[in-house]
């Protein structure tokens, strides 16, 4: 007997949407947005110029978001201040600002425009993502209102956040996150009360996020990874670079394997101000990725990933990141070790002297240990093994503790640890590994010009980040960066 035709309607859809929750893959894209900025001014304007403002930055994102729904992505990451821009005074944005309701109002603004107060920019997002069929993940501010009963609220009577949202295939705003580990220029926002753990369910995937500077901190960054366990984390950014160990490629490619999630982080691009750097990243690599410090342009990124990073075969195993280390004979205050400053830290260094070798250099608890062979010892480059066991106190406070092989900015010694970018030395293999007192360590490799190493190198279940092929290119830095939050 033939089921009638209702009845195969229905078995297909469901078939089809069982497929859909057991999606092994996704498609995920990230677009890197060269910002159009307000005018230079610190007086308020009207918010319909505000709006025209933001209107022209989406207009952009919303031919980035057209292109990546083409190319078959699932979900479209695009970055902090991509819609206004950045450098305001707490009243100068406040036009800027809608009152995002709380996710759990169900809400379609694309279909519904007029169920809360004035919400254009809400709107045209969610627009975006209706009309596209695709997650679509943005950077706006909120604002909400509060009075004298709240002893913390604020005199002009408002709090302000720097809000991520996220609007699913259909529209619907799912997610709604505000930012609470502020930046140190961020005097224009508040910060929540508590810190948000914010998380969504997809049929590809559970995922988190959160923006920019949280991902330093405990709250909310480790508490989604290692408490709620997404699968992937969504990070928006303002990110200005910094060499050694701070430019965005290299930092969220380490913290993505380092976490063993993927992380989809897309930044502002802006020279003068030393942004760039967006990537699709996995536990194993990156997948993809993009710095450009030489030109103003955006660039949109997409690449598959797995839904479920921690079932993958290609998932990496849990590291003891002491073990390897803690076995290698202890080091002593050695006559050649000097220190030097790195972004305002002071470390303990000591020069590779020879073409190849051993060696290990100590700070308090900390001792680094490095096994090394270069292709060949050039008198005009000068490498060092640096360590440094400490708290971190210039943009905010966090304590460190890092093994690094670094290239010095020149053969005088005391460049160690200045910015470098570009180097002539290759390595037939490195070793690299430290007596952490923190699970919570983020592998780093970075080549000539800024470039990763992506499949060149692994890091062991017994703490070593060694050299999984011979190096391809020069080596700039070799990094293991521990970050220990239980002790902030």
């Amino acid at each position: 007997m033939v089921p009638p035709r209702p009845v195969v309607h229905a078995a297909v859809f469901a078939l089809a949407a069982l497929q859909a929750l057991a999606s092994d893959t996704f498609i995920a894209a990230v677009y890197e947005h060269a910002v159009i900025l307000p005018r230079a001014t610190q007086e308020t304007v009207s918010p319909e110029d505000a709006l025209a403002l933001m209107n022209k930055n989406m207009d952009i994102l919303e031919g980035a978001i057209k292109e990546a729904a083409q190319q078959g992505a699932h979900i479209i990451v695009t970055p902090e201040d991509g819609i206004y821009g950045w450098v305001f005074t707490r009243e100068a944005i406040y036009p800027y600002l809608e009152d995002i309701p709380n996710p759990e109002v169900n809400w379609i603004p694309c279909t519904d425009p007029t169920r809360f107060a004035p919400t254009p920019v809400l709107e045209r997002l969610s627009c975006m993502a209706r009309n596209n069929s695709i997650y679509v993940v943005a950077n706006i501010g909120d604002k909400k209102s509060c009075n004298s009963s709240d002893p913390s609220c604020p005199s002009d009577g408002r709090y302000q956040y720097n809000t991520n949202v996220v609007f699913d295939s259909e529209g619907k705003l799912v997610a709604r996150y505000h930012k609470y580990n502020l930046f140190m220029s961020e005097e224009q926002f508040n910060y929540p009360k508590e810190p948000e753990a914010v998380t969504f369910e997809t049929p590809f995937g559970k995922f988190g996020i959160f923006t920019c500077f949280d991902i330093l901190f405990w709250e909310p960054a480790v508490v989604l990874v290692s408490k709620l366990q997404v699968d992937t984390v969504l990070f928006p950014t303002a990110w200005m670079n910094v060499l050694p160990f701070l430019t965005a490629v290299e930092f969220h490619s380490a913290w993505a394997m380092g976490m063993r999630v993927n992380f989809l982080a897309s930044n502002t691009h802006n020279t003068i101000m030393s942004m760039t750097g967006s990537g699709i990243y996995a536990p194993d690599g990156a997948r993809a990725y993009y710095y450009n410090m030489k030109t103003e342009d955006g660039r949109l990124l997409i690449a598959e990933l797995d839904s479920h990073p921690r079932l993958s075969p290609a998932s990496p195993p849990a590291v003891s990141w002491s073990s390897y280390a803690s076995s290698v004979e202890k080091c002593l205050p050695d006559e050649h070790d000097f220190s030097g400053l790195i972004f305002y830290d002071q470390f303990t260094f000591t020069e590779l002297t020879k073409p190849e070798g051993s060696i290990t250099v100590c700070q308090k608890d900390l001792h680094c240990h490095l096994s090394y062979k270069m292709a060949e010892k050039r008198e005009d480059e000068v490498y060092v093994l640096g360590a440094f066991d400490g708290l971190h106190v210039v943009e905010g406070q966090y304590y460190l503790q890092i093994c690094t092989l670094l290239k010095c900015k020149s053969t005088d010694l005391s460049t160690c640890g200045q910015p470098v970018e570009t180097a002539q030395t290759k390595f037939d293999m490195f070793s690299l590994s430290g007596t952490f007192g923190t699970n919570y360590v983020f592998p780093e490799v970075l080549y000539s010009n800024v470039q990763l190493a992506p499949g060149e190198f692994e890091v062991l279940n017994d703490g070593r980040l060694i050299s999984k092929t011979k190096p391809t290119k020069p080596v700039v830095t070799v990094t293991l960066f521990g970050r220990w939050y239980e002790k902030d």
